[in-house]
């Protein structure tokens, strides 16, 4: 098979699934015998990223593995097709699941002491529904409380491809430390 009608297949197949496709989906979609190999799929998702280097559109690599999407220079105009706002979400979910993504497995009790509140019922069913938090366990405790982590749909929705990706902890102290430092020179108004 000719490497453009690989690529041409492969654009088609992310286009087509709305949702993003690992290597091994995209070998399905070839007979046993006619299945190209991992390095050819790979050369040809690279020539793709290419073709839509400076474009609207770019091929991301997430953690279930490639879609084509908006390029994120262009969300504030392409926000504004949809009526709808988008979710906004509470100080306490986030930081909620904040602690799962950085502290994984941790359970409910450790993510109350961390936080010095209680976690709402409905914020752990939020996360879970959006399905960005799973149950991983239970930790060999009495009362054996279940232990969550978080999931690839997480990952998916924030466009990272692992954990690593995350800032580290120092990155996002620095962050706030300069946030208040802002926050401190500039003039008050009367």
């Amino acid at each position: 098979m000719s490497e453009p009608e690989l690529k041409h297949i492969i654009e088609g197949a992310l286009l087509a699934a709305g949702e993003p496709l690992s290597l091994e989906r995209l070998q399905g979609l070839w007979p046993d015998e006619r299945q190209p190999d991992r390095k050819a799929l790979r050369q040809a998702l690279a020539r793709l990223e290419q073709d839509y280097a400076g474009r609207g559109i770019e091929l991301k690599e997430v953690a279930s593995g490639w879609r084509i999407q908006v390029g994120e220079r262009l969300a504030p105009w392409v926000s504004r097709l949809w009526e709808e706002r988008p979710s906004r979400y509470s100080r306490a979910l986030l930081e909620t699941l904040a602690i799962i993504a950085y502290r994984q497995p941790v359970t409910r009790g450790e993510i109350e002491e961390i936080r010095g509140v209680s976690v709402s019922s409905s914020i752990m069913r939020t996360l879970q529904e959006r399905e960005w938090v799973r149950v991983v366990g239970h930790r060999d405790v009495p009362g054996r409380p279940a232990m969550f982590g978080s999931t690839r749909k997480f990952l998916d929705y924030f466009n990272l491809k692992s954990l690593d990706e995350l800032p580290t902890l120092l990155e996002l102290r620095d962050l706030d430390d300069a946030h208040l430092e802002l926050d401190l020179q500039m003039p008050q108004e009367d």
